[in-house]
């Protein structure tokens, strides 16, 4: 990432500020630290090629819709009344 930042001729600040990372959270993966997955995700939506991009932001949006689906079952889910010699 340094070496593609250093190319945009951008500061860490400039570069990781974008993407919601502070500088020195920056430096740190600049300097061999682990990148965690949703820093890496914005970078390749960022810095990826037009079918890069949209192949990812077709997996997140599956992934909000199952999101979605799981609150939906939570929520359509009859409530059961507790009392006497019934179990939740």
């Amino acid at each position: 990432m340094k070496a593609k930042r250093k190319a945009m001729r951008l500061k860490q600040f400039e570069f990781w500020g974008a993407l919601g990372v502070t500088q020195s959270g920056g430096s740190r993966y600049e300097s061999g630290r682990e990148i965690p997955e949703p820093v890496q995700i914005l970078l390749n939506l960022a810095l990826g090629g037009d079918m890069q991009s949209a192949e990812l932001f077709g997996q997140l949006r599956k992934i909000e819709a199952r999101e979605r689906e799981v609150v939906a079952a939570k929520k359509a889910k009859p409530k059961v009344p507790l009392g006497f010699g019934m179990l939740p």
